[in-house]
């Protein structure tokens, strides 16, 4: 385990030598949860204070109640790790180290939404003191950090961008349901604006990631880095999206093409599927965005974009199709829709793309029933007028759309077949079940 920073000799408004770090990390979800528990785990007993700073009230009193909504820290390790959060804002005065883990969502025009780094700079600003470093994990395009960030802790809080306070970057690697690659066992990347404040994240980081640290030469290639992880990903996904959709026409069935394709050594094991997240579906618009400013239009990137914001309607569409061939009035049709979080095993509903599904199944008049388990009925509702139904309801159904594999769901396949009529139509959206296993009488199809 690494010490607590010390700083060197005749570092510019940096903490006392003697003076251990007092961190608060703004933001108690996914990310901010994981490093602010990791962080009070590794440098808490060595005098070390940690702090878990979030504006909602019911993510503090169920964190306070030992209990992570998110899964991502399991209750016995939230109890013993001795973490102490809070919704007061004036728990940053005094802070030496600031790290900031708010969401950077998109707007429905499909641009840059950066509302909670804005309200996250304005309340840190006020209470930021000299020598503070605040690091930024949320991902931003290049050079967010830097020119938005630095001048709006400036604004707000009287001081000096580089001189009285210094800047940051740390993108978060944080894969939701994951239980192998977790913030330790993760690369770190880290960059600063100079050298005492690399080697303070170097200090911090270093105590929390097992695996190492990887430190950029700018913040801008750190952000870039974290933008084009996902930009990358997201384009894999997008081809295997478009090749699915001629496989189909094909009557080929793309599992079996990507199980041939697959035994060549570099062939990358990408398969089809709904793309959502606070992450793959986001991160490429934050950098179309930004080299649209340059007065480049990326071609490539807002392609594979186009290709995976169009897969719900390309999944309703289908089962509409085959609920017609099986002579299924819209209208009269049963129709249920097994998961609606954006992966399989987590609760996170952010940017979903079966509400998608799901809206243009209405298009058609089917009356879709949506089921869940893992969803806040609250939140699926506020966010997309969406009300789950009990999955027990979810019978004699004239097609099932198990749109999310949850492990519950294709534990017992049989089960989830009875769900179906005789006759009735079964889409499986990432092929996780077993064709063969599927009886006759029941139209079987998938991506």
């Amino acid at each position: 385990m690494n010490a607590p920073f010390q700083p060197s000799v005749g570092a510019i408004d940096a903490p006392d030598a003697q003076q251990r770090e007092r961190i608060v990390v703004v933001g108690l979800g996914y990310v901010g949860l994981p490093v602010a528990v990791a962080l009070a785990e590794r440098l808490g007993p060595n005098g070390t204070d940690v702090v878990g700073f979030d504006i909602s009230k019911h993510r503090i009193e169920t964190l306070r109640a030992g209990s992570d909504f998110t899964r991502e820290i399991d209750n016995s390790r939230l109890a013993a790790c001795g973490l102490d959060v809070t919704d007061n804002p004036e728990v940053l005065a005094g802070a030496t180290a600031v790290i900031v883990t708010v969401p950077t969502p998109i707007t429905k025009e499909r641009r840059p939404d950066l509302t909670p780094l804005k309200k996250a700079c304005e309340t840190i600003g006020p209470r930021l003191q000299k020598g503070a470093l605040v690091v930024f994990e949320s991902t931003v395009f290049p050079g967010a950090t830097e020119e938005y960030c630095g001048p709006l802790l400036e604004q707000h809080s009287g001081l000096a961008q580089g001189r009285d306070f210094t800047l940051g970057y740390s993108p978060e690697r944080i894969n939701p349901g994951d239980t192998v690659h977790r913030l330790e066992t993760i690369t770190k990347i880290i960059a600063a604006e100079n050298d005492d404040a690399l080697a303070r994240m170097r200090a911090i980081y270093g105590a929390i990631v097992d695996v190492g640290l990887h430190e950029a030469p700018s913040i801008k290639v750190a952000e870039a880095a974290k933008v084009i992880e996902n930009t990358q990903r997201d384009l894999n996904i997008a081809l295997m999206n478009e090749i699915a959709l001629i496989f189909d026409r094909m009557d080929i069935s793309t599992s079996d093409v990507l199980a041939a394709a697959g035994t060549k050594w570099n062939f990358l094991p990408f398969t089809p599927g709904l793309v959502g997240g606070h992450c793959i579906g986001v991160d490429p618009y934050y950098l179309t965005a930004a080299a649209e400013r340059l007065d480049y239009r990326p071609e490539v990137i807002l392609a594979g974009r186009r290709i995976n914001d169009s897969m719900g309607e390309a999944v309703a569409q289908k089962t509409v199709k085959l609920l017609a061939s099986q002579g299924v009035a819209f209208g009269k049709a049963r129709v249920g829709v097994l998961g609606l979080t954006f992966k399989e095993d987590v609760p996170d509903i952010r940017n979903s793309k079966v509400p998608d599904v799901v809206a243009e199944l209405r298009e058609y008049g089917v009356k879709p029933m949506v089921a869940d388990p893992l969803a806040s009925s609250e939140e699926t509702q506020h966010e997309y007028g969406i009300k789950l139904t009990p999955c027990n309801d979810l019978t004699k159904l004239d097609a099932l759309i198990l749109a999310v594999n949850h492990a519950e769901y294709v534990a017992d396949q049989p089960a989830l077949i009875a769900r179906i009529k005789p006759g009735g139509v079964l889409v499986d959206v990432k092929s996780a079940l077993n064709r063969e296993g599927v009886p006759n009488g029941v139209t079987y199809w998938s991506l």
